[in-house]
């Protein structure tokens, strides 16, 4: 199983970013999907969740309301919306998969990783 994420880049504090994975060698329909991201000198964080029929999503802390994911089966992809970007929201963002929910919210638990995608907001 190999994980794509793309759509990074350099924005501007108060714009928006729409990242994306996409998945190969399965189909994830069965897969729970997430992003971590990991800020220059830190550790790897879990950011938002979602389970494999989409019905059920989970944010990290006082993220909800700026970052909504989404998945489309058919299409074996995976996307992250984030809107007012902030300064803080710089590091690179990994994709997941993972076979059950318990484990994609654990950064060490998680079955299958991306490469990332680099996120830079300027001030």
């Amino acid at each position: 199983v190999q994980l794509q994420a793309f759509g990074g880049g350099l924005v501007q504090a108060g714009g928006s970013l729409r990242l994306s994975c996409v998945v190969s060698g399965r189909t994830i329909s069965k897969l729970h999907m997430g992003w971590f991201r990991q800020a220059p000198g830190k550790e790897r964080d879990f950011v938002s969740a979602i389970s494999w029929s989409g019905a059920t999503t989970h944010y990290g802390d006082s993220l909800r309301g700026r970052f909504t994911i989404s998945r489309d089966n058919a299409k074996n992809t995976m996307s992250l919306q984030i809107k007012k970007l902030k300064p803080e929201d710089t590091a690179v963002y990994y994709c997941a998969a993972a076979d059950s929910w318990e484990k994609i919210l654990i950064m060490t638990q998680v079955d299958y990783w991306g490469q990332g995608t680099e996120v830079t907001v300027s001030s």
